[in-house]
């Protein structure tokens, strides 16, 4: 049977191809972990059944209106700079993403997660917990009130430090449609030594990881802003860390 999923004698899945130059590879050897966690055989397509597409879903019902605003979670306001990050999931066509649940977690300002498995010696912010959540609206957009994140160090590769990023998490209409990516900003100083960052060698494709700082975003007297649109498929598509 031929179609948008059989296979080609190469072992390849047609539809399914990886572009490596504005995709991460599994295999980055410079990424030290993916030594551990890339595949080394052929991946298996599974096809999708009918409870894989329809469910389990998201209930809109359990994102709350606050849940995107990661500054008024606890009693008192987070150390650091504020900042807006907002922006528009978009399909391979540009036609705007609607009610996608949108995931995000950081780090702290001073560059620490709320994790015990985070041993950097910097300081725990008792207001800040680091996650949020939201759904796009009609047009696809996104909004986000949080703080700008700190580096911190990963030990990697000798005296490795992290950029300044984010983590979204993307979920379509079932848990089983999930994308994540990470954003950075705009002039880090630590891109260049970032092997995480890196492993994407399309030039371009790196660059739709950096979030753009917009001054019609930015509300004078509180908080910058910054301009983050994702890109599901296509030639623009945002590089993600499990898309096929």
């Amino acid at each position: 049977m031929r179609g948008e999923h059989t296979m080609r004698q190469s072992g390849e899945i047609t539809g399914y191809r990886r572009d490596h130059e504005s995709q991460p590879p599994y295999l980055h050897p410079a990424y030290e972990s993916t030594r551990l966690r890339a595949p080394d055989r052929p991946l298996v397509i599974l096809p999708h059944t009918l409870s894989e597409v329809t469910g389990p879903a998201f209930g809109h019902g359990k994102v709350g209106p606050l849940d995107n605003d990661l500054t008024c979670q606890h009693d008192g306001e987070p150390l650091g700079e504020r900042i807006i990050v907002t922006g528009r999931v978009l399909d391979g066509d540009g036609r705007p993403v609607r009610s996608s649940l949108i995931e995000v977690w950081q780090a702290n300002a001073a560059g620490r997660y709320t994790h015990h498995a985070d041993r950097h010696p910097a300081p725990l912010d008792p207001n800040f917990s680091g996650a949020g959540r939201c759904l796009t609206d009609g047009e696809g957009r996104y909004r986000f009130v949080t703080v700008k994140p700190g580096a911190y160090p990963w030990k990697n590769h000798d005296n490795a430090w992290r950029p300044a990023h984010i983590h979204f998490s993307l979920f379509g209409p079932a848990f089983a449609t999930r994308l994540v990516t990470q954003m950075y900003f705009p002039g880090d100083p630590l891109f260049d030594q970032d092997s995480i960052f890196q492993s994407v060698s399309d030039p371009k494709a790196r660059e739709q990881m950096i979030s753009r700082f917009d001054l019609d975003t930015t509300e004078p007297e509180w908080a910058l802003g910054y301009n983050f649109d994702i890109v599901l498929r296509g030639r623009e598509a945002t590089p993600m860390e499990n898309h096929k």
